[in-house]
């Protein structure tokens, strides 16, 4: 049975905590957050599982197995270190870090430390996901030529004035939306990142709105995303012999394979339990089995995605 601590009690923890039910080798067990009144809420919702005010005495709880870290992207990087180094292994809220260079020290942390490490990506662990790469493998629109990713959200001021996403340095779409749209180009595309052109809508040092021209390996690559608008949440995998459109790429259940002179088809595949069983259970079995590095979000994955978002933060206008 893994023990499990939540660093943090906001609405994705919540969720996550929800899901956790789910997996029969998984305990909540603690959860931490900055008082004890927001704790003490918490764990009464989940089972009474110790409530900590402060992530080191979390931290320092001999019984915790693994941590999943729920803190605000700003956070990531320290909190992430600390658990590494405490003996726990962690399972880290995308974006692992705000950096590739954050990440790279993340990683270095769990490989010294023999724990492991992996960002909760949870578009990577859905059962469509899964389908849509044998698909591909086996040519269904022949040679993958282009990859388009665009994640757009209108976010109600009311909402995102309140929230850590408009503070500097860990704010913005591209951290929050970008990330997956990120992931989906890293899986799906070798080869060195280039950036073509970069437009953005910029307030007050916060990017609500990026569309990054890129080629990877030489390919066409398309990364959109935003707080300020609305746009339909695709995937277009384009190829040789014809073009997929992957419906909600952040939690995918559906896509619609259209091969070149042939009828359109829509698959839909809905989640086991929810958007982030998939990706629990997956971190379980390599915990269990001793597997050092996920082999679906492997480290250098995490750290290729950061990157991605790096080279389109330095090509921002202005």
């Amino acid at each position: 049975m893994i023990n499990w601590g939540i660093l943090g009690a906001g609405k994705i923890a919540l969720r996550f905590a929800k899901s956790l039910e789910s997996e029969p080798n998984s305990r909540l067990t603690a959860v931490s957050c900055r008082t004890q009144a927001k704790a003490d809420a918490f764990a009464a919702e989940h089972g009474n599982c110790k409530a900590y005010a402060g992530h080191e005495k979390l931290l320092a709880d001999p019984s915790i197995d693994a941590i999943y870290l729920a803190l605000p992207h700003g956070l990531h990087h320290e909190w992430a270190i600390k658990a590494l180094t405490s003996g726990k292994a962690v399972l880290c809220e995308k974006p692992a870090a705000l950096s590739a260079d954050q990440v790279k020290e993340m990683i270095h942390t769990a490989s010294h430390s023999h724990r492991l490490f992996m960002e909760a990506m949870k578009p990577r662990f859905v059962p469509l996901y899964g389908h849509l790469k044998k698909l591909l493998s086996e040519g269904c629109i022949g040679e993958l030529r282009s990859v388009e990713a665009s994640l757009c959200n209108q976010v109600p001021p009311q909402y995102i004035a309140h929230s850590y996403h408009t503070q500097p340095i860990q704010g913005g779409c591209l951290l929050d939306c970008g990330i997956y749209c990120a992931s989906w180009l890293e899986d799906l595309m070798d080869g060195e990142v280039a950036v073509r052109q970069v437009s953005s809508s910029i307030t007050s040092d916060i990017d609500y709105y990026v569309h990054a021209d890129l080629t990877i390996g030489g390919r066409p690559a398309l990364l959109e995303c935003a707080f300020d608008r609305l746009k339909p949440r695709q995937a277009i995998l384009r190829g040789t012999e014809g073009h997929i459109v992957v419906d909600d790429l952040h939690r995918p259940q559906s896509m619609t394979i259209c091969p070149d002179g042939r009828e359109s088809q829509t698959i839909r595949m809905p989640y086991v339990v929810d958007d982030f069983y998939g990706e629990i259970c997956h971190f379980v079995r390599c915990l269990q089995e001793g597997i050092p590095e996920s082999p679906i979000m492997s480290f250098g994955a995490s750290i290729r995605c950061a990157h991605i978002l790096d080279c389109i933060r330095e090509n921002i206008p202005g």
